[in-house]
């Protein structure tokens, strides 16, 4: 019996509206009907299908939940390799895989890129001949993977036909990958589910998803919430656009999901700086993402470029390590900071976290250590990002065995014995002792610093050493030892002790920026301490200067000019730079100019690397000195960079835009007028 038209017209009809308004609501989440008349679609469509079971097809809204069981999977082979990308723990490894990748193509140097959060889910792979979903598959080996097609075909994100809106071509043969994900919310909402049913929770997204698209049963798959975003084409019948930015417009114009969230980065610089703003903005992501996936934006050069190994040389994946262990608490300690700030501080059973042996982690404040409970001999996660201190994420209270011990929080100071205070309003407890040992030896070690007055061999045992002697009460109690009072000392001689007060008195020729910068005044760090250096020229007209003059400064803010007054105004502040002015510690910026024109005058100068004689300070003084400026980046607005060994992207940078290279031999024969 033949079937009217009008009703196979009615059942396209429903299939196609069905489809749009589902691509609305799960991909575009910009519903433009309520449930319930989508629900009278799709069941229109459900009753029409049941009375004419010959026009069932495989792309039919009504078969994404079957109740098929699958005994295994079929193995299926990629039409291409799907992969890998190589990985780069932060920018210094980005800016050599930009180096490598260049020195094999100079289109690179020209070239810009596309960025995107790299998913942390399963990789799957979608095949559309005709513009009919054909085949799913996990990505497996690369070569070959697992046949899936059922378990996606529940995924309302994935059409089951493309394109979603009329009038766009599709290829006959078109492939794509994708990632397949939980969201953070959704696998919270599952996991509350699980609990309330009396199941056991999921430990993380990941692992859900791969394990929900690698279930026997779809009807199981079906009943999780996967989201999907699709973000290359393996293969495709039809040319592919030029960029990486307009294939992922591409594959969107066909109703396929793609991730909104990516930028766009002129330079391999903007590519870092963006990666490197995105280490904390990535937690408030919807989904878990371990770092950021740079691509080469031309897809031409991308695919020159070849692979080495399992993986593309046009693109990296900018990693940030951020693996999170379990280990045990045994003890929480206190630190006493230079400002007096109580810190505590995690004494972790040791274990491996990145390849790092971690001992200890931060605890942030008492206030943290109370509201997530945390014990000393709870089994607790701890975390290492980058370069950061490890730090506690959580107590795991169910694997408490009643022999924890609540912590309470000091009430005196664990150095000198003092009394801790609160202010109103901040989670910090400081202790108000000013001559607190503690503090003393974390403002001596920031005095001596290399950014600060930069005394070599004045490491963190030898102030201790000092301090615990007796030796010095402050830091101008530094200028006044002598050979004899250091020989009395641990480990050391004559020799030694020579060489330390040398070092010592030969500070006293630092720059005035180094000499505010050790003050350690609160918010100022070395580059407003060079910015003030610039505009005061002597610590005493830095000491009269009001709230306006200071904030006329570049960089300084309201709260910053208060704290430098606040500083000042202090009576053992005063006192201790009455000392320095007495012992011969009084530097003074904006000496009298040279008679004539200055050889560097109106020239920007950016130093980078070792230097064979001079310390990178010095050479910016010395520049400096003979008229010219010195800055922190390289632009075009730069006249020469000074390079030394082992540059880091500075050299990159002006190699691209051609900016003249000076040794340091060189920028002498320049000062020098040859």
């Amino acid at each position: 019996m033949s079937t009217d038209p009008k009703v196979l017209q009615e059942i396209e009809e429903l299939r196609r509206q069905i489809n749009y308004h589902s691509y609305r609501y799960n991909t575009l989440d910009q519903p433009e009907i309520s449930d319930y008349d989508y629900d009278l679609l799709f069941n229109r469509l459900k009753e029409l299908e049941a009375l004419h079971p010959d026009l069932v097809t495989s792309d039919s809204p009504t078969q994404r939940v079957g109740n098929k069981l699958s005994e295994k999977f079929r193995k299926v082979r990629h039409p291409a390799p799907i992969l890998s990308l190589a990985n780069g723990f932060g920018s210094q490894a980005t800016l050599d895989w930009y180096d490598r990748i260049a020195r094999l193509d100079r289109r690179v140097l020209k070239t810009d890129f596309l960025l995107e959060p790299k998913l942390d889910g399963l990789t799957i792979v979608l095949t559309y001949e005709n513009g009919l979903f054909t085949l799913g598959a996990t990505r497996g080996d690369g070569i070959v993977g697992e046949d899936i097609t059922e378990n996606l075909k529940t995924l309302p994100t994935i059409p089951l036909r493309i394109p979603i809106k009329q009038g766009v071509h599709v290829p006959d043969h078109i492939v794509f990958r994708g990632e397949s994900i939980i969201t953070k919310s959704d696998f919270e909402k599952l996991n509350r589910e699980m609990e309330a049913n009396g199941q056991k929770p999921y430990l993380n997204p990941r692992n859900t998803a791969a394990g929900s698209l690698r279930q026997l049963n779809p009807a199981i798959t079906a009943q999780r919430p996967l989201k999907l975003y699709l973000y290359q084409i393996v293969e495709s019948s039809e040319p592919l656009p030029p960029t990486q930015e307009a294939i992922l417009d591409y594959i969107a114009s066909f109703g396929l999901p793609v991730n909104p969230l990516r930028w766009k980065a002129a330079t391999i610089q903007e590519a870092v700086e963006i990666c490197e703003a995105q280490a904390t903005n990535r937690h408030s992501w919807a989904y878990d993402a371990d770092g950021v996936v740079i691509k080469i934006n031309d897809h031409q050069l991308y695919e020159d470029l070849g692979i080495v190994g399992k993986d593309p040389r046009g693109a990296l994946a900018y990693k940030y390590p951020g693996e999170e262990v379990e280990t045990t608490l045994l003890d929480i300690q206190v630190n006493v900071g230079r400002t007096g700030v109580l810190t505590p501080l995690a004494v972790l059973e040791p274990v491996a976290i990145g390849g790092v042996i971690v001992r200890q982690a931060t605890l942030h404040n008492f206030d943290f250590i109370a509201e997530k409970d945390i014990r000393v001999g709870d089994r607790v996660l701890v975390k290492r990002a980058g370069e950061v201190i490890p730090y506690i994420v959580a107590a795991l209270p169910e694997k408490r065995d009643n022999s924890q011990v609540p912590y309470t929080p000091p009430t005196n100071c664990p150095s000198c014995g003092a009394p801790v205070e609160q202010d109103k309003g901040m989670v910090a407890w400081y202790c108000i002792n000013a001559s607190c040992p503690a503090q003393l030896k974390r403002n001596i070690e920031h005095f001596v610093s290399r950014g600060a007055m930069d005394i070599i061999g004045l490491g963190e045992q030898i102030v201790k050493q000092l301090v615990d002697a007796n030796l010095i009460r402050s830091t101008a109690d530094l200028y006044r030892l002598r050979e004899s009072d250091l020989l009395g000392l641990d480990k050391f001689g004559p020799k030694k002790a020579r060489n330390l007060v040398e070092a010592i008195q030969a500070s006293k020729t630092q720059s005035l920026s180094r000499l505010i910068t050790a003050l350690g005044i609160r918010g100022v760090g070395e580059v407003a301490a060079e910015k003030l250096s610039e505009t005061f020229h002597d610590l005493d007209a830095l000491s009269y200067a009001t709230t306006e003059e200071l904030q006329m400064v570049e960089g300084v803010g309201q709260i910053m000019a208060e704290d430098i007054q606040a500083w000042f105004k202090e009576a053992d502040n005063k006192e201790l730079l009455e000392t320095f002015r007495q012992l011969g510690l009084w530097p003074v910026s904006n000496p009298p100019e040279k008679e004539g024109e200055q050889p560097l005058e109106g020239l920007n100068f950016v130093v980078t690397g070792t230097l064979p004689t001079l310390s990178r300070e010095q050479a910016e003084e010395l520049i400096r000195e003979y008229g010219g400026k010195v800055v922190g980046s390289v632009s075009k607005k730069t006249d020469y960079l000074v390079l030394g060994e082992n540059p880091g992207s500075k050299h990159t940078k002006a190699f691209q835009l051609g900016i003249p290279i000076l040794s340091e031999e060189d920028l002498k024969r320049l000062i020098a007028g040859d």
